[in-house]
């Protein structure tokens, strides 16, 4: 392809979309994510490194995993392990800026506690998630707390769920009407609005640009204007083909998870997910608004577009929702879309490699002429041109160490195994060729157990490479069935990355 000139980045990444919303089967309705899809590339294995917003958006800005920028849980709860970013640590906001960019930002930012977008080169239209937004039970919200469980007695309302002593939980439903010159939630048209006016000041002046736009849906709890939760006919919803597993193979903390769900009931279920598809939809509107604002400025030609997320949500699968502990795709694999017109050779692809989180901030360091000065990730450059690299990985990693209760736990993906490392329980292992949805754990097998000594060697040369912690070998937390030790021996001279 004949070089272009740097191109613009605009980034349009929402909260907790799972991957399968964009897959071209899935009911739900996405026309802004299909048309990106078929003007550009649709990446159908994007992967989050784990299941919780703050480690995932922090890789995302830096290209790297948790083990370096040492964010691995929620930044703004008492029980944040870390909530700065270690110094010397760079992200790719700013590279940009030092190479001539003009950057904006109007969203959520949920990277650490003590910096803003603005500290990181960013001009801050709006920033949401940032230092001061404490979540969580801190001691002075008990009184809330205690106010909300005044009614604990009431009968349980449809799409609630009852937590003594915590106060109910209103998982779905619809939010007041709104005139239709607004539909949508005020926090998220506000976002976009925002990025909108920033979008349209990038676009008169001369310097390349790059525009993060980042709206808070589909996070839970699925309460959305009517327009968009009555979208789909919850009798026509189809339960996930994983929904009966009972978890007796998985661990604990899996089952307990699910025992909470299960105050619903099959109909709430098929409501709840009905409401998260209108709420995927809500944000493909969204998206389209920024889109035909875009097309407006003249520059859609050389800018290049990214619809993706931070991480999924369970949607009902095995029972779940929302994100955590349970390592299940439907939580790790994100949507994925991409369009430059004058960038990407042969639009209207599917790539089927593996990319995480960690290849975002290389890319667009190298769009710039850049680089980062450290990363975990490969840049997606080839992939665009319709080069795949002969050494490009052929797994996937995550690097999970809770949210808010802590767990170790990491996985290893290829593209016909999943291994689950569980420092608090037992282990999973699936087959995703014969079980793609997870239902039958391997793990307690001794037939697999070579594949899992193999996926543990591939485990510890990762961790290795990315100064992972979970090497310890103090019996009581040395659980991993097959130690560090064979992995690393299995190469020739010094690890490369």
């Amino acid at each position: 392809m004949a070089e272009v000139t740097r191109p613009n980045i605009l980034i349009f990444m929402n909260d907790q979309e799972q991957g399968a919303v964009l897959d071209p089967d899935h009911p739900c309705r996405t026309p802004n994510a299909d048309r990106l899809a078929r003007e550009g590339i649709r990446f159908s294995h994007t992967y989050t490194i784990a299941a919780h917003c703050c480690p995932s958006r922090a890789t995302f800005m830096t290209g790297l995993y948790p083990s370096h920028h040492g964010i691995f849980n929620n930044v703004l709860t008492d029980t944040a392990i870390h909530t700065s970013l270690p110094a010397g640590i760079v992200t790719f906001s700013e590279v940009l800026k030092q190479n001539g960019y003009e950057l904006a930002f109007s969203g959520k930012w949920h990277v650490c506690r003590d910096e803003q977008p603005k500290d990181r080169g960013w001009k801050q239209y709006r920033a949401t998630a940032i230092g001061g937004e404490q979540h969580g039970p801190r001691a002075q919200q008990f009184f809330e707390f205690a106010h909300q469980a005044a009614g604990e007695n009431a009968p349980r309302r449809r799409g609630e769920l009852l937590r003594p002593g915590w106060g109910r939980y209103r998982l779905y439903g619809t939010s007041e009407p709104r005139p239709e010159t607004d539909p949508f939630t005020p926090g998220d048209l506000l976002t976009v609005q925002t990025g909108i006016q920033a979008l349209y000041d990038l676009a008169q002046q001369s310097k390349p640009w790059c525009l993060f736009i980042g709206p808070s849906g589909p996070h839970d709890p699925y309460i959305i204007p009517e327009k968009y939760a009555t979208m789909y006919d919850p009798s026509q919803v189809e339960l996930p083909p994983s929904f009966y597993d009972n978890l007796q193979d998985k661990p604990r903390i899996y089952q307990r998870q699910r025992r909470f769900w299960s105050q619903l009931t099959e109909e709430e279920y098929r409501e709840a997910i009905a409401h998260y598809w209108g709420y995927c939809t809500m944000q493909d509107d969204f998206l389209g608004m920024v889109l035909d604002a875009l097309e407006k400025t003249g520059q859609a030609e050389n800018t290049l577009v990214i619809f993706m997320s931070d991480h999924g949500d369970y949607v009902g699968a095995h029972g779940l929702f929302m994100k955590g502990v349970a390592a299940f795709d439907e939580c790790y694999r994100i949507p994925c879309v991409m369009r430059w017109p004058k960038g990407i050779a042969n639009p209207g692809r599917v790539v089927d490699e593996f990319v995480t989180l960690a290849d975002f901030a290389p890319t667009f360091a190298e769009l710039a002429g850049a680089s980062m000065p450290q990363t975990s990730g490969r840049s997606l450059l080839p992939l665009l041109r319709g080069e795949t690299p002969s050494d490009w990985p052929d797994a996937v990693y995550s690097q999970f160490n809770g949210v808010e209760l802590y767990y170790s736990q990491r996985f290893v993906l290829t593209k016909e195994w999943k291994y689950v490392y569980n420092g608090f329980d037992f282990d999973e292992l699936y087959n995703l060729q014969e079980d793609p949805h997870c239902m039958r754990n391997l793990a307690g097998d001794p037939r697999y157990r070579p594949i899992i000594e193999e996926m543990c060697k591939k485990m510890w040369r990762k961790a290795y490479l990315e100064k992972d912690f979970i090497f310890n070998s103090y019996p009581t937390v040395s659980m991993a069935p097959f130690g560090p030790l064979a992995g690393l021996r299995d190469w020739e001279g010094e690890p490369q990355g």
